[in-house]
């Protein structure tokens, strides 16, 4: 006899609840802060029981990687459909980042406390944590298509490491612009401008055969860095 699990199913009603906790909380977040936020405040917000909202949310961590999730699926339809109109790497790769920072730019504050937990990669909300993995590996993907479609040749063995770089490199941007203080980020706007352009550069020389030893050397130290 095959035992099977059979999973409750998913009624208008409870997602439309679902999404008032949600909605709820993030007013909170970005009012009062994630840290100041209880999840007995976004219980009383949103309107449903204390033990309701837990139902639904096993904490305030599990709704800022709902958070995170839904940026990342947001932001993919978006990105294919600037993508599609772009062949040069360096507007392509310009696109990924433009829109994740359009996205992101309401809940700028929000984030910015939110940038505390990164460093540690066992904190759930860290990017770089297992509970982000999946989200993690849909943004990289994302600096991939990016550069399939690009005019930039990219060599061989630099082009399986080159997305989780590009993606590392989109990460040191949004740390940049979260605490970026100029009216209207304008310093995060000229840094994104010139290093891009270094960037690309820089990918266009590195398939010269002298950059080969200084390819590998790179490699190397970045195999050391993320194993």
């Amino acid at each position: 006899m095959t035992n099977t699990t059979i999973k409750p199913r998913v009624t208008p009603r409870a997602e439309d609840t679902r999404r008032k906790i949600y909605e709820a909380a993030m007013e909170l977040f970005r009012e009062k802060g994630f840290e100041e936020t209880t999840m007995r405040d976004i219980a009383a917000k949103a309107g449903v029981a204390l033990g309701g909202t837990y139902y639904y949310y096993s904490s305030k961590d599990a709704i800022v990687l709902a958070f995170y999730r839904e940026m990342q699926e947001t932001s993919t339809p978006l990105v294919d459909e600037v993508l599609g109109h772009k062949n040069k790497l360096k507007e392509r790769i310009r696109a990924v980042l433009d829109e994740r920072l359009k996205l992101l730019a309401p809940n700028r504050k929000f984030c910015a406390a939110l940038f505390r937990h990164a460093p540690d990669g066992a904190d759930p909300l860290s990017p770089f944590s297992e509970d982000t993995h999946a989200i993690r590996d849909a943004a990289v993907e994302q600096m991939r298509i990016a550069i399939e479609g690009g005019d930039v040749k990219v060599p061989a063995d630099l082009r399986p490491r080159l997305p989780y770089l590009l993606w590392l490199y989109q990460m040191a941007l949004i740390m940049f612009w979260l605490y970026d203080r100029s009216p209207g980020q304008q310093r995060t706007e000229k840094l994104i401008e010139k290093s891009l352009g270094l960037l690309v550069n820089l990918l266009r020389i590195s398939s010269l055969p002298l950059m080969k030893p200084l390819r590998k050397a790179a490699l190397d130290l970045v195999e050391t860095a993320t194993v």
